[in-house]
């Protein structure tokens, strides 16, 4: 049987903890940068998550917002 062992859970997310899954063998604050750019570069996927209710200072995601961005780019 194969599977992953450490699967991706949907869940509230600290946006740099979300950050640092995405991009793991760099920094927290240049992977937060990252990551802020693939959403501020994907009109779609920032318009969705502002209806989430998501703003760029907020440090939570919810699990919905963080469901919506794996949508857009794949699991970390």
């Amino acid at each position: 049987m194969n599977y992953k062992e450490n699967s991706f859970i949907i869940r509230t997310y600290t946006k740099a903890e979300l950050a640092h899954l995405y991009n793991p063998t760099i920094g927290i604050k240049v992977a937060l940068q990252i990551l802020r750019r693939w959403i501020m570069h994907n009109p779609t996927l920032l318009h969705e998550l502002e209806e989430e209710g998501y703003h760029a200072r907020n440090r939570l995601l919810s699990p919905r917002q963080v469901a919506t961005i794996v949508r857009y780019l794949g699991e970390p």
